[in-house]
Formats: C-alpha cells, structure tokens, sequence
C-alpha cells in the first residue's frame, strides 16, 4: 500500500511538473471560455444556460484532453528511456504501476475541474446548487475513465512523435464531433449521426443534463462503458503482444 501511495504521489507532481499540461488543461479551455461566452457568442436569450452549457463543455474538453495527451505521452516517455524495464525489477507490481498512474491522473482532474469551474463563477457568475456542481464534477471526473484507458492504448504506441500526432488528431475530432465547441444541434447532420455514437458526446451529454436539472441517460453510461472495455481490450492486448515479441 505505501508503494502505491507513493507511486500516485509521485505521477500528481511530475504532471504539475509539465507546463504543456498547465497550458493545454488549464490555460487553454479557460481562454476558449472567454472567447466563446464574453467575445463570440453575445446576445443570446438564455445567456446564463448558455454559459453553464459552455463551462461543462470547456471543462469536458480539458478533462478529455488531459486523458489522452498527458498519460498516454509520458508512459511512451518512459518506456522509450527504460524506465519501465527497471520497475520489472523492483517489487512494484506492474499492474499497481498503471493504476497509480490512473489514479494520480484522476487527482489532477479532481483539482483541474475546480479550477475551471471557479473561473465560470468568477468570469460569468455562474450559479448553480451544491448538488448540481457536485454532480457535474463527479461525473466529469468519472466519465473520463474511458479516455484514460485510451491514454493507456496511446501509450502503447512505439514512437512519442507519431503518437502525439494520432491523439491529437483523435482529441480534435472528438470535440468536434461531441459538441463540446459548439451546440450538436447546429453541427451538419453527418457529423451529428456520427458523434452520437462516439464517447465524447456521451461525456459531455451527461453533463449537460444535469445543469438542466435532469440526470445523465442509460445510453451516456452504457456507451462510456462499452468505450472503456474496448480501449483496455486493445492495449492489453497490443502490451502482451509487444512483451511476446521483446522476449
């Protein structure tokens, strides 16, 4: 147990350590929720909906962001400088590595979503009830599972320049396709069939529902569920397959 706590302790620091977090999880949604409630989008009718909409699709955004680029990145990092092959050695059970490396990911979050949040009150004057904050927190911050298990798939990828360029490319095209820049209803119809079967639209669908005073659907879970089963299968299976052909 101490190993574990100190292995969580030890993943929270390095990715405070890492200015691209502190600028692509923190600095960037903040910005973009300046630009798209106080510059882009003004005059609208239910400006205090849209601004909650719009800071439970920013933090929904970063959250994700952060799950794919950050973890999935730093465990090629590590593998390519050898620093999984010494844990092999040591008495830290592989399986503890990654979940503390899961677990320390999901602190930041936890301190992430509070600081997007705190700048809705502060930018905006968000307000909504103690429950509804917290149950947008909990579920931004448990819905985001999926994604760091595709952080983990990402992380299995040989190259740290090719697998910045694929998650990128993926976590772009999730926001798009999830709605998280702009309201599903106004995105072309393909792109809608589309995202309604991705994981990101479910993500931050579960969220929007709760500032409407509703509580995420059967099928937002059940399709996070089917993503998170999915993403582990493939990078079980492509870390035993690479473990097969290293020995």
């Amino acid at each position: 147990m101490s190993m574990f706590i100190n292995e969580t302790k030890t993943e929270v620091i390095r990715v405070f350590r890492n200015p691209y977090f502190i600028f692509g999880s923190l600095v960037m949604p903040i910005v973009f929720y300046i630009i798209f409630t106080k510059v882009v989008n003004q005059g609208l009718e239910d400006a205090g909906l849209w601004n909650k909409h719009f800071l439970m699709s920013i933090a929904t955004f970063s959250i994700m962001g952060s799950a794919i680029l950050t973890l999935g990145l730093r465990m090629i990092q590590e593998r390519n400088e050898g620093w999984t092959t010494y844990l092999r050695v040591t008495p830290l059970p592989s399986a503890v590595h990654f979940i503390a490396k899961m677990i320390g990911q999901s602190t930041v979050h936890a301190l992430t979503i509070l600081m997007i949040f705190l700048s809705g009150v502060i930018i905006n004057g968000v307000s909504m009830t103690a429950v509804e904050w917290i149950l947008c927190g909990v579920w931004i911050l448990l819905g985001s599972i999926p994604f760091l298990a595709l952080g983990v798939l990402v992380g299995t990828m040989q190259k740290v320049d090719l697998a910045s360029s694929v998650s990128n490319i993926l976590y772009i095209l999730l926001a798009i396709t999830g709605g998280m820049w702009m309201p599903m209803e106004v995105l072309p119809k393909a792109i809608q069939a589309i995202g309604t079967w991705l994981p990101a639209y479910h993500y931050g669908s579960g969220a929007w529902a709760i500032i409407r005073g509703d509580i995420p659907g059967y099928k937002n879970i059940l399709i996070l569920l089917v993503y998170l089963l999915l993403f582990m299968v493939l990078s079980t299976y492509r870390r035993r397959k690479q473990d097969v052909v290293k020995w």
